[in-house]
């Protein structure tokens, strides 16, 4: 007979209660059981509550405007312009207190005509002057040397009648030196001068102007300076011009600058 199977019998397992907290503290409020307190509350008071740390970083400084570069430089050239200032108006004081600088004296004291007429077809105009220049250094410290490429002409409503040029030569410390010169020209297209000429001549009034530009160096104590340019400009007023006749000189303005 086959081997009937066995069954044994199992041990039902035993329930399992489920462990409850218990909702009553194990030493009630008030015990001196534990000298530390209780155990959850000293927990919760060591572990501090969580929070979110931000970093710190400082605050970026402005970058610089380059305005502000721009207006110290801007300064500081104003500041040094002002000091140069300052030093040329104090050295231009000193030198003025100094050599006590006066300005040079020019007149045209008579003038004559020894050239003075027309071609054939009245188109070219030939002119000879001889003009006498006096020449006047005031300056008790400073002498004049007359340089080289000096330029003098006569004009007449515009139209240069003649030219000439200044000697070379040195003039001391107030002195007075006379020159006589001779300017010489032709001019073209004087159909209009020789019209005006003959009005100016009745009424006995003709309006000339001599113009100089000498170039000029300045010589102070041993020290000799750089080269300038003497400007003169005299405004004359002569009663005829017509050749191998005296001229008067009814008026004369002379007026002088300078430039380098």
């Amino acid at each position: 007979m086959a081997e009937q199977q066995r069954i044994h019998p199992v041990p039902e397992p035993e329930h399992e209660l489920p462990v409850q907290k218990p909702s009553v503290p194990l030493v009630p409020k008030g015990s001196f059981s534990s000298e530390k307190g209780d155990p959850e509350k000293q927990q919760q008071q060591q572990e501090p509550p969580f929070r979110r740390t931000i970093p710190y970083y400082p605050p970026l400084k402005p970058p610089k405007r380059r305005c502000c570069s721009c207006k110290r430089c801007l300064c500081c050239t104003c500041c040094l312009l002002l000091l140069i200032i300052i030093i040329i108006a104090a050295l231009s004081a000193a030198f003025y207190f100094v050599f006590q600088p006066k300005i040079p004296k020019y007149s045209v004291d008579s003038m004559r005509i020894t050239q003075f007429n027309f071609n054939n077809d009245m188109s070219l105009l030939f002119a000879t002057f001889n003009v006498n220049i006096t020449a006047r250094n005031p300056n008790k410290k400073i002498g004049i040397y007359y340089e080289s490429g000096s330029q003098l002409s006569v004009w007449y409503t515009g139209v240069q009648l003649c030219e000439g040029s200044l000697p070379r030569f040195y003039q001391g410390h107030q002195n007075t030196t006379v020159l006589s010169l001779d300017l010489s020209g032709q001019t073209q297209n004087v159909t209009g001068l020789l019209q005006a000429l003959q009005v100016d001549q009745q009424r006995g009034s003709i309006p000339l102007i001599l113009r100089a530009k000498v170039p000029v160096k300045l010589k102070i104590g041993k020290l000799k300076l750089m080269k300038w340019n003497f400007l003169v400009k005299c405004k004359l007023d002569v009663d005829r011009l017509s050749a191998n006749n005296a001229i008067r000189i009814r008026n004369s303005d002379c007026q002088f600058g300078f430039r380098l």
